[in-house]
């Protein structure tokens, strides 16, 4: 087995090419042929599908989380032994995959195995429980997950900004490094047991944020998918990691990337159209973003509880006694629940304020009304915990203090750990639950609470209710955590506002019995239908759904680090080279050329649009070869250019996408079509006014023949927004114009029907046609969506060429596209333009002295 890694983070950071160290053969690879392990070099595995027939049959999904669903144990004799980890969501999550998927994990195990145990341990693991485990150094694991994900990811996250160095710490490129690493090591580790054409990956949480670009590199066609377990903050918050593009090209190098909420997959939607510059799509009902050829698919859907196990508890004997125990200390008492863990985002402190303020404004309720709360242990460490911990202790204090008397504390606080069958005891005598937590990526515990309310038989006799009357439950639950939308019939509040979250929780326990019921009859029927099997079984169907066309295409990895991505393109598509362009075109006797000028002649987003010397005197080369007819196709209208390239006489010029045409500087200009009048303009006109006086950053460009506006400097989700109302209110006060609206890159456009640049390619090549100059060499260059129309144009007018034509249709970079070539850049096709001009200059001084030698001979 080869086992590679980055010998230097720094190589990987910065972009450079790294170099590769090999390891100890740990574990058999799955044999993509039989007998033959696949052992490929980095170097060349851009291009590489796995095209080889794998020869497992059966589906397997390998699980990539943090933490291996296990619990490690110490014999007395030294020894290790391991057990399932019944409350792992990894684990619970394989209820939903069916029996005929076979399930592999990768991650890491709690407890720290010495390295000279860790191979017998891997081993162990891998033949028992089909986990392999990732073994991280201390130090290495300590800056990765407290240090980068702790101190970094989770509080930004929780819209949490270092704001100073107290408040989650600066950003720390060491820590970013190791984070890295660690991504690295679990993508080894995945090559170890992978078969890439069968097998299914499915990656957990920000934990593992880059992994899908390490493994999209190796394998280009890897059915991938990422599902987000916390929230995923707005672009205002997200835009202020310094890594922020680095996460985003990483994601989007899965197929299918989950979220437990439309808000999360909103703000995820919104950080990849502002930082990147990507649009996405919603068709029939997918959720789609383009990205170089590839559809990633967003799935929203948040997650279940294992049902099986919940009640599994709720009938052992053990619960009883526990509900016996708490029936008997809490009688007379109204409880009130709260479970959290020990978080500065579970706003603890803020429930504890409200139960002190209920208390204030409702003295009835005091010697009455008792609120539980469970803390559980902090997952993670430092200056934050222990402040929550000191505040929360201090206001338990205080209210006890001020509120309790004999046999009565207001709050009673539970701050070890509990047995699960101890918690649901607490949820079975609770009135009302509480979950008041300022930003949460799920929170399960109101699922829980609604499940353990609905109890069994035994636990009706314990607590003295009648089988046969209806259940009854109240929650009590922030308004930023992510269950709240799939749980109508809570009372949301502000958990921000503590009078807000103190009248809530005395308006749960004034509801009437028959509402009680009725909103937990509702609750019911939504969480023991979309439990934890059903939402794996969701996201296995759609990862499936998004990579059915995986090995019909053809990929091709691009780019450094973490910079990697992979592009979808035609198989006949591929980069033009200038050696076999200039030898057909000297092969060519009537050539026809045709250039876009925005983005081909010059470079999109530039400030400075005028053509500079270089590309007017390659033009001017290119326009005085006789076996040339050179077209210059742009958007722009054509008194702009004509000053432009008022020096290129024999060019030819289509403006405005081809209303206007002339085919040389001293001929008219002429309208590729008949319009009778612009009348259209005076409506439509004050319509783009409107919208460019409430859209800041817009404006409109008036042409001769259309109407553009124009809103690339605008806000892209308002400037969107906007375009799309735009183009509505075009479309209803123009339908009775022989007028299109359409909608490009940041611009609605409205111009006259059937004028676009295709038509202008095809009155040239039949121009040259019936001039008996019939086109064998046809060169046609652009870059964006309006030069699709000439890429088609020529390629469906054979009728118009030399049966010997060469046809080069070029876009520029790497894209989907109706043409058959490309070229990166402006800088690489003026060059292969200058290349054409030299040929023409050669030819020009070849047949010179030919021609002297013609003239002397006829003087004789």
């Amino acid at each position: 087995m080869v086992s590679r890694s980055y010998s230097s983070l720094l190589d990987l950071t910065s972009g450079d090419s790294p170099t590769f160290g090999r390891e100890k053969k740990r574990f058999p690879r799955v044999a993509t042929v039989a007998g033959v392990l696949s052992e490929f070099d980095d170097d060349n595995s851009n291009s590489v599908g796995s095209d080889a027939p794998s020869s497992i049959a059966q589906e397997r999904m390998i699980i990539v989380g943090n933490q291996l669903p296990l619990r490690a144990h110490r014999r007395d004799d030294g020894e290790w032994y391991f057990s399932w980890d019944e409350d792992s969501l990894l684990l619970q999550l394989k209820d939903g995959l069916g029996e005929d998927v076979e399930v592999v994990y990768i991650g890491c195990l709690k407890e720290e195995i010495d390295p000279s145990e860790q191979d017998d341990v891997a081993q162990t693991l891998l033949d028992t429980f089909k986990c392999v485990p990732a073994f991280i150094p201390p130090d290495l694991f300590s800056k990765f997950y407290h240090g980068f994900c702790k101190q970094h990811l989770w509080p930004l996250f929780h819209y949490m900004l270092p704001l100073s160095p107290d408040l989650g710490g600066r950003f720390d490129r060491s820590l970013w490094q190791a984070y890295v690493s660690v991504n690295k090591i679990f993508a080894d580790k995945v090559m170890e047991v992978i078969s890439p054409d069968d097998d299914l990956v499915w990656v957990h949480d920000y934990h593992l944020m880059v992994l899908p670009t390490f493994l999209r590199k190796r394998f280009n066609r890897l059915r991938l998918g990422f599902f987000l377990h916390s929230p995923f903050p707005s672009s205002e918050i997200y835009r202020t990691l310094p890594v922020r593009d680095d996460l985003l090209r990483a994601l989007l190098n899965s197929d299918l990337i989950g979220f437990h909420t439309f808000d999360y997959a909103r703000h995820f939607l919104s950080c990849c159209s502002r930082m990147l510059g990507l649009s996405y799509q919603s068709k029939r009902g997918y959720i789609g973003l383009e990205y170089y050829g590839r559809t990633v698919s967003i799935k929203i859907l948040p997650v279940g509880i294992h049902l099986h196990q919940l009640q599994n508890v709720l009938n052992l004997p053990e619960t009883e006694s526990k509900v016996a125990e708490l029936q008997d200390q809490f009688r007379g008492k109204t409880v009130l629940l709260g479970v959290d863990d020990m978080d500065i985002f579970k706003g603890i402190s803020l429930k504890l304020l409200a139960m002190e303020q209920l208390l204030i404004l409702h003295p009835d309720k005091r010697g009455k009304v008792v609120l539980v709360q469970v803390a559980n242990p902090a997952r993670g460490r430092g200056k934050d915990v222990r402040e929550v911990q000191v505040e929360t202790d201090a206001t338990v204090k205080r209210i006890n203090e001020t509120f309790g008397r004999e046999g009565y504390k207001p709050v009673v606080l539970i701050d070890t750990p509990l047995q699960f069958y101890e918690r649901i005891a607490y949820y079975l005598i609770a009135e009302c639950c509480l979950v008041t937590a300022v930003r949460d990526g799920m929170n399960l515990i109101p699922y829980e609470y609604i499940i353990c309310r609905q109890g069994n038989e035994k636990l009706d006799e314990t607590l003295g209710l009648n089988p046969t009357t209806p259940k009854k439950s109240m929650l009590v639950v922030s308004e930023f955590i992510g269950c709240s939308p799939s749980l109508s019939g809570a009372i949301r509040v502000n958990p921000w506002n503590i009078d807000a979250v103190a009248e809530a929780m005395d308006s749960a326990l004034m509801v009437p019995e028959a509402e009680k019921q009725l909103r937990h009859e509702k609750h019911y029927r939504y969480v023991i239908t979309h439990d934890v099997a059903y939402w794996a079984r969701s996201f296995l169907q759609d990862l499936e759904r998004a990579c059915r066309d995986h090995m019909r295409r053809r990929c091709w990895g691009i780019g450094f680090g973490l910079g990697f991505r992979v592009i979808v393109l035609d198989p006949n598509f591929r980069k033009l080279s200038v050696e076999l362009i200039v030898s057909a075109y000297k092969r060519t006797k009537n050539r026809a050329i045709l250039l876009d000028y925005d983005g081909a002649m010059m470079l999109p987003g530039s400030i400075i649009t005028t053509p500079n010397t270089e590309a007017v005197g390659i033009l001017n080369n290119l326009c005085n070869d006789p076996k040339n007819v050179v077209f210059l196709v742009s958007g722009k209208d054509r008194k702009t250019l004509t000053k432009w390239f008022s020096s290129c006489e024999k060019l030819g010029i289509a403006a405005e996408h081809g209303y206007y045409v002339r085919s040389n500087h001293n001929a008219d200009w002429e309208t590729c079509i008949s319009i009778p009048d612009f009348d259209w303009k005076q409506i439509a006109e004050p319509v783009m006014q409107l919208y460019t006086e409430t859209t800041d950053g817009s404006t409109i460009e008036t042409k001769e023949s259309a109407l553009v506006w124009n809103y690339q400097y605008a806000d892209p989700d308002f400037g969107f927004c906007q375009a799309k109302e735009l183009l509505d209110h075009l479309e209803s006060v123009l339908a009775n114009e022989p007028v299109s609206v359409k909608s490009g890159q940041h611009i609605v456009e409205v111009k006259p029907q059937g004028v676009n640049k295709g038509l202008v390619a095809e009155r040239l090549l039949v121009a040259m046609k019936q001039k008996a100059m019939l086109p064998d060499f046809v060169l046609c260059i652009g870059d964006d969506r309006s030069d699709e129309d000439m890429f088609e144009a020529i390629l469906s007018s054979r009728d118009s060429l030399s049966p010997v034509a060469e046809v080069f249709a070029c876009t520029v970079g790497q894209k989907p596209s109706k043409a058959k070539y490309y070229l990166e850049d402006t800088t690489e096709i003026l060059r292969m333009l200058q290349g054409l001009a030299n040929a023409s200059e050669q030819a020009a001084k070849s047949a010179a002295p030919q021609l002297s030698q013609r003239v002397l001979t006829l003087e004789k």
